[in-house]
């Protein structure tokens, strides 16, 4: 009876760890108005930063196994539909090694690229910002919403971590659905080896499921970086917009590489325990 309940227990779990993260982002934008945080104010605000990170790792926790039930449970159901056909052909030992790889190499470029992992041979942290190595601290104020409160965190000289709310979930997010797209496009190209089902598909939609923060990165190359931190801000938003633009084509791409994957009786042509 409990397995029955899985699915449900999963999508709740899910929607859940979603709506925590989107009322504590519009809760806590209610204090990044500089007349709030005055002296008085600034102790409890600080707590309620601290506060923000622990709800907001919570909720990461409860999407996490929350999708990780409902990926079991399709598993065992071993449906027809096209996301039991996602979870059946991402189950097996070849396509988790290729997520959690996917996912651990692509989150260090968002990283790098969204400007949370910070090297700076140039500027020395102790010198221009007196910071103590290694420190770090929460700034709980002022900024738009999504952007506070920041973790800065000082690991060397010249290396540090900058994490905002918003570009964390981000990465969290699209770092999943790349690993997730990549395990099946692997997949889709073994079975096109032996067939010609879903070549195609998986040609069309590698290249851009592979790095979709890339034309972000791509033009900040060829514009160069000389207009200094108006150019910088720029590129900012653009890579934001560019990721923006990604995650619905990294929702779908994997239903259209799904469509390929199945069998004309409904089932996965991928054995899950292989």
């Amino acid at each position: 009876m409990l397995e029955e309940k899985y699915p449900s227990s999963g999508k709740k779990l899910i929607v859940l760890g979603f709506a925590v993260m989107t009322f504590i982002f519009v809760i806590y934008s209610r204090y990044q108005n500089p007349e709030v945080f005055t002296p008085d104010a600034m102790d409890t605000i600080q707590r309620i930063a601290y506060g923000f990170y622990i709800i907001l790792l919570a909720a990461f926790g409860a999407i996490a196994y929350g999708l990780y039930m409902y990926h079991k449970e399709k598993v065992r159901k071993n449906g027809t539909d096209i996301l039991s056909i996602i979870a059946i052909t991402t189950w097996n030992s070849k396509s988790r090694k290729i997520f959690l790889v996917t996912f651990i190499v692509y989150g260090i470029f968002f990283s790098l690229i969204s400007g949370t992992l910070v090297y700076q041979p140039e500027v020395n942290f102790i010198t221009h910002y007196g910071a103590t190595i290694p420190s770090g601290f929460v700034a709980p104020c002022c900024d738009q919403l999504g952007y506070m409160p920041k973790v800065i965190i000082y690991l060397t000289e010249h290396v540090g971590l900058q994490i905002l709310p918003i570009n964390l979930v981000l990465q969290l997010v699209v770092s999943y659905l790349v690993g997730l797209n990549m395990s099946i496009a692997v997949s889709a190209y073994t079975i096109s080896k032996k067939g010609r089902g879903a070549s195609t598909v998986g040609a069309a939609a590698g290249l851009f499921i592979a790095c979709p923060t890339c034309a972000g990165t791509f033009l900040s190359v060829f514009v160069g970086t000389a207009s200094g931190i108006a150019l910088s801000i720029a590129l900012s938003q653009l890579q934001t917009f560019f990721i923006a633009v990604s995650i619905p084509v990294l929702f779908v791409t994997p239903i259209i590489m799904a469509r390929k994957l199945r069998n004309p009786d409904g089932s996965c042509k991928i054995n899950s325990t292989k």
